[in-house]
């Protein structure tokens, strides 16, 4: 079947009914025009995810690999994975990032709570686009355990690093600081081009995108700092 991803038409050749249902929300309507990219898996990639992942179904791993068979060929369209939170707030995404652990989800969980309207693009596995105007991240359906995400996308204006702290505190990152963070997030192809490719996208982003470091608790002040420092507006508790 052909989807719409990340602004891609992508055949994924599955064998299992498992991604039919997952990537529903992301069928093409017209299944006869050409395709920019084809997912698919072989065997030897089955067995070595089975070896990583074991206990899974046959469909669960399958997806695991169309997935990875995708974002490794997104390159060639100025496109790449990066393992972050995205959330929309009036137009605008922004993205949370940290090692596993670290806090995204229950940092976004308090946007929400206190904010009441962001949009959760995509809560662990966006596609970011480099655009003339800067990146768009796309929600996919690859969205991590909790399965926050929409079929949706905006333009990324901010990036928020998290690590766990007593106290809140926030500040703005430098470029080499933001380098040596952010290509803990990125997936990064074997291939040649494509790995240039990535290591373009990532310096254009890093140097594009505003990006900050919070140290923080799950408190309303921690929003606050966060809030106020991506999106440049007043936070009204």
């Amino acid at each position: 079947m052909v989807y719409e991803i990340a602004g891609l038409r992508v055949r994924i050749e599955n064998k299992y009914e498992y991604t039919d249902a997952f990537c529903k929300e992301y069928l093409a309507k017209e299944q006869n025009l050409p395709v920019d990219i084809i997912a698919k898996v072989t065997d030897s990639e089955m067995e070595a995810e089975k070896q990583a992942s074991p206990n899974f179904s046959d469909g669960y791993i399958e997806n695991i690999c169309l997935y990875r068979s995708l974002c490794l060929q997104i390159p060639a369209f100025k496109r790449m994975l990066m393992h972050c939170a995205v959330l929309e707030y009036e137009g605008k995404g922004y993205a949370f990032l940290g090692k596993s652990g670290t806090g995204k989800s229950t940092h976004t969980k308090l946007w929400k709570r206190y904010l009441k309207t962001p949009t959760m693009i995509n809560g662990d596995k966006p596609i970011l686009e480099e655009t003339e105007n800067g990146f768009i991240a796309y929600g996919t359906p690859w969205r991590g355990k909790e399965g926050w995400g929409t079929n949706a996308s905006a333009p990324l204006c901010g990036l928020c690093f998290l690590e766990q702290a007593k106290e809140n505190s926030i500040r703005k990152l430098t470029p080499s600081e933001v380098s040596g963070r952010l290509f803990q997030q990125i997936l990064m192809p074997n291939e040649e081009s494509a790995a240039i490719a990535t290591l373009e996208l990532t310096d254009k982003l890093i140097m594009q995108t505003p990006a900050y470091l919070l140290r923080c608790d799950i408190s309303e002040e921690a929003v606050k700092l966060s809030f106020e420092a991506l999106t440049g507006l007043k936070y009204h508790y």
